[in-house]
């Protein structure tokens, strides 16, 4: 049965709210909470982001080989994000944290690799470009919804006083909740095969320098997307002022998916993807240069309102390298992203053990955006000579 694509891409949004928004990204407004109520250290709450990134790898790792068609990975991977969120809140202990932090971390990828290829793949059957540029926007603007909600609601939750267990359990319910509602949203609907011709002309793609630039991009955007808030706690004493940080970022990456849209009609994916890592370099390093809110808005701005416009370009620019073969490539960008990430907290951990601040991180991060986004201009190049 067809559905309405207007329903697939709803669905595709919802799914990456929860597994993204919430799965991924709850850690990072709640991190703040657990900095001042749970006993944890900034070096901890490193190591409980990386454990998250650990998991996304793994997922990212593991999506390919997974015996099982795109129903039962996407069920799979929401019901894990809402038992993890839940577990989180009402545990206690750093390992378990861990955990439960891994497990999310799997199931987000999960969600992501075959939510986004499912839905993709419907768009390019049985949509024309224009339309399917606005749909590609909404399903993406889903990372974006759920990063404003899960920051929307812990800044609530931190004006009315309530703990981070209890952030954590009102989260896990909303995934719960979702994951129910979603549960018949997708089928297994087989993807598209490829030729032997198509097959032999994307194993000729630039497969391996895409994958190092989308590894850049994890390291360069993740001190900002984990501890932005707990920056701005540091800045701002005030809740109703920091916690705003994060439904900005989130609020900036919905929208920036729908201006990328418009932006495709003139720019190619690979331009957008570009000048995504030049626009993030200068939010990462803005609050360097601009101490206070000023900075730190500013980057929830420019961070925010490029992450998602990156993620996008380099997942359709992985459709048109990979063609149909694009869940592979998909699987393996996510991976090395993965892979990239866990090396930002990694870092502030070992810098925060060293009595340092988030400068010298903050600097790394940029340094491998630009140098990623040089690399892909050549990459560029090479493809449209």
């Amino acid at each position: 049965m067809t559905r309405p694509l207007a329903t697939t891409a709803l669905a595709g949004l919802a799914a990456l709210a929860i597994a993204m928004g919430i799965g991924r990204f709850a850690f990072t407004p709640i991190l703040p909470m657990m900095l001042g109520d749970a006993g944890l250290t900034v070096v901890q709450g490193g190591w409980l982001a990386s454990a998250n990134y650990v998991g996304y790898l793994v997922g990212g790792l593991s999506a390919v080989a997974l015996p099982m068609g795109p129903a039962r990975v996407i069920r799979m991977g929401l019901a894990a994000v809402a038992i993890s969120t839940l577990a989180m809140g009402l545990s206690d202990g750093l390992l378990s944290w861990l955990a439960w932090r891994a497990i999310a971390g799997v199931a987000s990828a999960w969600v992501l690799v075959f939510a986004s290829s499912w839905c993709l793949e419907q768009f390019a059957t049985h949509a024309r470009e224009p339309q399917r540029a606005v749909l590609s926007a909404a399903l993406f603007a889903g990372v974006g919804v759920g990063i404003t909600f899960t920051g929307a609601a812990c800044m609530a939750l931190l004006l009315t006083h309530a703990s981070s267990s209890a952030a954590w359990i009102a989260l896990g319910i909303v995934s719960l909740v979702g994951a129910a509602a979603l549960w018949n949203r997708f089928d297994d609907a087989p993807m598209a095969v490829s030729t032997p011709t198509q097959a032999a002309a994307h194993r000729d793609g630039p497969w391996l320098p895409m994958i190092a630039c989308y590894a850049a991009f994890g390291f360069g955007y993740i001190v900002p997307a984990t501890f932005l808030p707990a920056m701005a706690r540091e800045a701002l004493a005030d809740p109703a002022l920091y916690g705003w940080s994060w439904p900005v970022f989130g609020a900036a990456a919905a929208l920036s998916t729908f201006i990328a849209a418009a932006l495709r009609r003139k720019l190619s994916d690979r331009a957008l993807w570009i000048a995504g890592h030049f626009t993030m370099a200068a939010g990462v390093l803005v609050p360097l240069a601009t101490k206070g809110l000023g900075g730190i808005v500013a980057s929830a701005l420019l961070v925010g309102g490029t992450f998602m416009v990156v993620t996008m370009a380099g997942m359709q620019d992985a459709r048109r390298v990979a063609g149909p073969r694009a869940r592979e490539l998909i699987a393996a960008m996510t991976s090395s992203f993965a892979a990239g990430q866990i090396a930002g907290p990694l870092l502030v951990s070992f810098l925060a053990a060293r009595g340092e601040g988030y400068s010298v991180a903050l600097v790394a991060a940029g340094a491998a955006l630009i140098a990623s986004a040089i690399a892909l201009f050549f990459i560029s190049d090479a493809r449209t000579s």
